[in-house]
């Protein structure tokens, strides 16, 4: 299998209040059809999706509560992950770790989603930002 990953699917509580915050974001849908949106992300594509029908697609039992991962929103700079932290602040989020210094040498924020999904923001100097959003690590 080639290592890569195409699409990410989210499952939402309420699809029009998670539509509206990624909105909020900037983040405007591509395609908005049979209770999923999709936002083109670069290369990939992130959807919403009712969380009991992606539960329900996957064979698996709900259990609620956090999934065990976090999304990453890579940036140039340090100032970079304050500007995207206080334009998540504003489109609604809840803050759960505020900017800082990290102990690897970068600077990160956490915020989370309508539903909980974790989103940290962060400005790693060792890995290698491109123009078009794309990361590499240099090995």
């Amino acid at each position: 299998m080639e290592p890569r990953i195409s699409l990410v699917t989210l499952g939402v509580s309420d699809l029009v209040v998670s539509r509206e915050f990624y909105r909020r974001l900037g983040w405007e849908p591509v395609l908005d059809v049979e209770e999923t949106v999709f936002f083109q992300l670069g290369p990939m594509v992130l959807s919403l999706w009712s969380r009991r029908s992606l539960a329900e697609d996957a064979g698996m039992v709900d259990r609620g509560g956090w999934g065990g991962f976090a999304l990453a929103h890579n940036v140039g700079s340090a100032a970079e992950v304050d500007a995207v932290i206080a334009e998540a602040t504003a489109a609604g989020a809840t803050i759960t770790r505020p900017p800082g210094p990290t102990t690897w040498g970068g600077y990160t924020g956490i915020f989370c989603d309508p539903d909980g999904h974790p989103w940290e923001v962060a400005h790693n100097p060792g890995f290698t930002l491109g123009e078009d959003g794309s990361l590499t690590i240099p090995v």
